[in-house]
């Protein structure tokens, strides 16, 4: 695997030296902010640059480039593979009638048996993130891991854009499939978050809105634990998000607040939270989040036996930038540290995250993580 990377910024590319021949890379991924990605001038200079590769585009709420997190720019990863088979798809939410559907489509196109990840990219406000994550485990027959997240827009949560081989627009799920023998593809997610209070059951929710938790009113609630943050709300509740355990289920997801409804006394959430399932509260810890970063990365360490791998992405919540805000590189600093020099990293914050829960476990929707996809060949 040979890698180059670009970076714009400030109106200008700056080119990184790489021996990759242009004409055999398969794949760039872009990730940058709205305003970048949306210039006509982005995607033709890439375009140019590797003619015969799929350019995956995502818009984003900050973008990683080795250990360093930048706003209103681009980071361009291309990628030439030696021995791996990829094949790229788009679909858009106007194609088909739900994001569970989606999911599915997308799954069904690219499976075959010699597939050994499925890398997704996905509107981060017009799909529901966890019908996307149903709907590919549900065709996902031969078990590969599923990685990805969704695309951001700084802290607004207004319109992302993806896109692939063409100029991003809103609605487009991209997913890209690796196949063959040749590539050891490994994940991991981690929050770093500290839980409080005794577990509580959800008694009435419509998908990502949440109404009542022990039939009392969520939002009323929730208002209770925040204290002086109340006046600050729908922004503050990034600091204090949800652990949730579905039913039957020992794994735990994080849920972020997006928004809150004072009429109909309700709360929207990046993610489902199924009736029946038990939530806890969860609070900011600053050193916890960070070391939730470095302990991704040591997992995925392990899972390649120690070797540093070729690529990661880096996806991690908007959120977690928010609330570490001048430490936020140190979260991606903690991922260089252990990874170390070889390994070339990108990535970019997201309005969620797509990762297995664990090894050989079923992928989920996770909000509020640092989710790292590592990808080395051999």
């Amino acid at each position: 695997m040979i890698i180059k990377q670009h970076h714009y910024l400030d109106n200008a590319w700056k080119d990184y030296s790489s021996p990759l021949n242009s004409e055999k890379c398969q794949i760039v991924l872009a990730f940058g902010s709205p305003e970048c990605i949306l210039n006509p001038e982005i995607f033709q200079n890439l375009k140019s640059l590797y003619p015969n590769a799929d350019i995956v585009f995502s818009s984003t709420s900050g973008e990683i480039l080795d250990d360093t997190v930048f706003d209103n720019s681009v980071v361009a990863t291309a990628i030439e593979f030696e021995k791996t088979k990829i094949r790229s798809l788009q679909t858009n939410v106007q194609q088909l009638k739900t994001s569970f559907e989606t999911g599915q489509f997308l799954m069904e196109q690219l499976s075959e048996e010699d597939l050994c990840c499925l890398f997704v990219i996905a509107d981060g406000t017009q799909i529901n993130g966890s019908e996307l994550v149903e709907g590919l485990n549900s065709k996902n027959k031969y078990n590969v891991p599923i990685t990805g997240g969704l695309a951001g827009d700084a802290d607004r949560f207004e319109n992302t854009y993806t896109g692939l081989n063409d100029l991003p627009a809103q609605g487009n799920v991209i997913a890209v499939g690796f196949y063959g023998k040749n590539i050891r593809i490994g994940s991991s997610s981690y929050g770093g978050w500290d839980e409080f209070g005794h577990e509580r059951t959800i008694t009435r929710s419509d998908k990502n809105m949440l109404y009542e938790i022990d039939d009392k009113n969520a939002l009323d609630l929730y208002k209770q634990y925040l204290g002086d943050y109340v006046n600050e709300l729908p922004g503050s509740a990034l600091l204090f998000p949800l652990s949730l355990r579905l039913q039957d289920s020992e794994d735990r997801l994080i849920r972020s607040v997006l928004n809150i409804n004072e009429g109909e006394k309700s709360m929207m959430f990046a993610g489902n939270l199924p009736e029946g399932s038990k939530v806890r509260l969860m609070k900011a810890n600053f050193d916890k989040l960070i070391d939730a970063s470095s302990d991704a990365a040591t997992n995925l360490k392990a899972v390649n036996e120690n070797t540093e791998p070729d690529l990661a992405l880096l996806i991690s919540c908007v959120g977690r930038k928010l609330i570490l805000q001048d430490r936020t590189c140190e979260e991606v600093e903690a991922v260089k540290e252990i990874f170390g020099n070889k390994t070339i990293i990108s990535g970019f914050y997201s309005y969620g995250e797509i990762s297995p829960f664990d090894a050989d476990k079923p992928c989920g929707l996770h909000n509020q993580t640092m989710t790292i996809t590592t990808f080395t060949e051999f």
